[in-house]
């Protein structure tokens, strides 16, 4: 099962997450600041990470940002602050999710399941893939139809990458809306229609390789 690290100033929050996950089947280590985390980051080997923002020595962002040099773990942020500009910065500097305090322990729970399953997809999926002229380079983030770039908005960006990790899946709306959205998102169906037909008009004659199942959702047909 996965080892989380858990690092939070407040030694409740700490024991609070550590229960839940153990309960969970969860691996948990704990620091109580930035700068011990960075440094068990450097000897142990972590599947994710759960951080708050503000915390002694060094902050959340700036753990976040000395982690990102050493290895590429996803992380969580914990924060009282629930403004807009605090999760597009959070978001900026590569935070998978933000979660705002108080906080569920089970929708963490639910977080944590996500991000690790997003993260296990991206593990398994090639960094490239081909199909006649359409290539797809996931670290690159780059579409391109016979060697052209195509230029896409970036949730359509996350939607095609997603539907792609889960190739020939059938894929309900609302797990769409779930994991390219996000818990938060307050959205419908018509939001993923909607995107998936800007979707498919960015694919050009692509577009028939998302199949829509009929009252279900899509599916992104296995290539060959």
């Amino acid at each position: 099962m996965a080892k989380i690290l858990v690092v939070d100033d407040e030694i409740k929050i700490r024991e609070i997450i550590k229960e839940y996950a153990e309960f969970e089947g969860y691996e948990v280590a704990q620091a109580e600041d930035g700068m011990q985390a960075v440094e068990m980051v450097k000897n142990q080997d972590f599947d994710i990470i759960i951080m708050d923002v503000m915390m002694p020595k060094l902050d959340g962002y700036s753990a976040c940002k000395e982690i990102r040099k050493i290895k590429q773990i996803p992380v969580i942020m914990l924060s009282a602050r629930g403004e807009e500009y605090d999760k597009l910065f959070g978001f900026e500097i590569g935070v998978d999710d933000y979660v705002v305090k108080p906080f569920s322990p089970k929708e963490l729970m639910a977080r944590i399941r996500a991000v690790l399953n997003r993260a296990s997809a991206s593990q398994r999926t090639e960094d490239v893939i081909r199909y006649e002229g359409l290539e797809i380079n996931f670290t690159a983030r780059e579409v391109k139809i016979d060697g052209e770039k195509v230029s896409m908005t970036p949730k359509e960006y996350d939607l095609l990458f997603y539907l792609v990790k889960n190739m020939n899946i059938a894929l309900s709306r609302e797990k769409l809306l779930e994991e390219v959205w996000g818990f938060d998102f307050y959205g419908d169906d018509r939001t993923v229609d909607t995107h998936i037909k800007m979707l498919r008009n960015s694919l050009g004659k692509y577009r028939n390789l998302i199949v829509t199942l009929r009252g279900m959702g899509y599916k992104f047909e296995k290539i060959q």
